[in-house]
């Protein structure tokens, strides 16, 4: 992540939590303690933020300016990074299971994302609220990208809308493609209620689900379900899940795709 994408998402943390300790923002934005009281001190100088005892504030009055909208859930550049080896096998083992001139649907996400990388030489009909994602496919790709109308989330790199009525209804695809913080006994999970509507919403445009999710998300649990096992038609994860865990999946009627180097 570069310098300045880390103290704008520093600048996002605190004018929602107005504080944060040098130990929360190092856990949020995936960098050293180190980073993060260098970068405070820095922004602290250039007026961007203040920096007290122990971690940093934002400036006096900022409450009072107009607040980009928010989800819960940590950030995609801060996501991107997290197990981006399994995440890109993952994505490769999704698009294989695409055919050239279908329409599928993308949700946004870090491992989603990972999809760009092999999807530069197909031609699908693609239907994203990823921002990063469109773009990407738009500028290196013949692909036919469609994106929701909406309000961008900058901190995930998605847009939605709030409205029921919008263009996804006038799409139909084969496939969604969609990453996941957990899944395990209780279904797919998710971070915001924002999110599962706006999810749901795209998940009813697809005839199959296909949730990518590595080996560290399997079994995990929150308190929002964004869909039951039973939804799932195909789960892609890393060979180092779990076989316990894998086979409970199957118990459900989850087809399970293990990627690994070899393809």
């Amino acid at each position: 992540m570069l310098e300045k994408q880390r103290h704008q998402l520093i600048i996002d943390i605190l004018n929602e939590k107005r504080f944060a300790s040098v130990p929360d923002l190092s856990s949020q934005l995936n960098a050293s303690e180190a980073t993060i009281r260098r970068d405070i001190t820095k922004m602290d100088a250039a007026n961007q933020i203040n920096k007290i005892w122990g971690g940093a504030e934002a400036l006096s009055g900022s409450e009072n300016m107009p607040r980009a909208s928010r989800l819960k859930g940590s950030a995609f550049l801060v996501d991107k990074e997290k197990h981006a080896g399994s995440k890109r096998m993952i994505a490769k083992k999704a698009v294989e299971l695409c055919i050239d001139g279908e329409p599928i649907i993308i949700n946004g996400g870090s491992s989603t994302y990972m999809m760009s990388e092999f999807l530069m030489d197909r031609q699908l009909n693609i239907l994203t609220n990823s921002i990063v994602l469109a773009q990407e496919l738009w500028q290196n790709s013949d692909n036919q990208i469609s994106l929701p109308g909406g309000e961008i989330y900058r901190k995930q790199g998605i847009i939605m809308s709030s409205y029921e009525n919008d263009s996804i209804q006038n799409y139909q695809c084969s496939k969604m493609f969609m990453g996941t913080p957990g899944i395990g006994e209780f279904g797919v999970m998710e971070s915001d209620p924002l999110l599962i509507r706006a999810e749901q919403k795209l998940r009813k445009q697809a005839d199959k689900l296909i949730v990518m999710a590595d080996s560290s998300k399997l079994g995990r649990r929150s308190n929002l379900i964004f869909a039951a096992l039973s939804e799932v038609d195909i789960l892609i994860t890393d060979k180092a899940a779990d076989p316990e865990i894998i086979r409970q999946f199957q118990g459900h009627g989850v087809e399970v795709v293990l990627a690994d180097d070899e393809g």
